[in-house]
């Protein structure tokens, strides 16, 4: 059996051509295959052989598999969480949501009362309620694979005494308002092109939203406002064209609009107050 640096140098060099970060990968997979966190295997890196199983980790990767949905996890804010085929992958720029959040209710009252509507594994919602520990809050899917996982990750993150996670379209028949509302819908047009290992293997029913990506806003902006508490703030995620399009829905709705960037400075996020 080689040594596991030999089999991460090979492995980097074959993922060049499916991957933009090919070292974390091969790293996050031999990890994975070890069955120990990727920082343990890095600081024991020059005593261990390359694990048995690698190398069939290594080929789904090639085949354009999420890593997530080989290793099963994401880590998403401060949370670890459970992925898996059928539910959408969390994203390092929805972190932004979070952070559009705490901006918001900086210096006034924390949010008591979260929604989170297509919840998917439940990242934002779980991400929001380790910020906020007094509060609670509901996740909404229409995906049976989705409200599994979530659910999952409800009790994975201890946070089932203050978490339900239900099965709905968007807000209808939702008759409570919150103090915050949550919310990454399908945003992308159908002629657009992905990269494969999206294209291929996440739910199309978690990206897609018509020619224009627009048919869910049109949907949520008819339905927020009536779920939104005195006060409070939805923010929903976006592409980064989009900010003029979906904007205008919603400041159509009666809102007033806030675009919040990601780090690399796209516009990334609506924040939604009454107007």
């Amino acid at each position: 059996m080689s040594g596991l640096a030999d089999w991460l140098r090979a492995a980097t060099t074959a993922l060049g051509a499916v991957s933009d970060t090919p070292r974390l990968d091969a790293e996050l997979l031999a990890a994975h295959a070890l069955a120990m966190s990727r920082e343990e295997m890095i600081l024991a890196l020059p005593r261990l052989s390359c694990p048995e199983g690698a190398d069939a980790l290594l080929a789904r990767r090639l085949a354009h598999e999420p890593i997530a949905y080989i290793t099963g996890t994401r880590d998403f804010w401060t949370l670890t969480l459970k992925v898996a085929p059928g539910v959408l992958v969390p994203r390092p720029d929805s972190e932004t949501l979070i952070e559009a959040a705490i901006a918001q209710f900086e210096g006034r009252r924390a949010p008591g009362r979260i929604l989170d509507l297509g919840t998917g594994s439940g990242a934002l919602l779980l991400a929001a309620l380790d910020v906020w520990r007094e509060a609670s809050g509901v996740g909404i899917d229409a995906s049976a694979a989705a409200i599994e996982i979530a659910r999952e990750n409800v009790l994975h993150c201890g946070m089932d005494g203050r978490t339900e996670i239900r099965a709905g379209d968007w807000a209808e028949g939702i008759d409570e308002c919150f103090d915050l509302i949550l919310c990454n819908p399908p945003y992308i047009s159908t002629s657009a092109m992905l990269p494969q290992q999206v294209r291929d293997h996440e739910p199309a029913s978690a990206l897609f939203a018509g020619g224009d990506g627009l048919d869910d806003y049109r949907r949520l902006a008819a339905q927020t406002g009536d779920r939104l508490a005195a006060g409070g703030a939805a923010i929903f995620e976006i592409g980064f064209d989009q900010e003029e399009t979906a904007g205008a829905l919603f400041r159509e709705a009666g809102f007033h609009v806030a675009v919040r960037r990601d780090l690399a400075g796209r516009a990334r996020a609506l924040v939604l107050t009454r107007a």
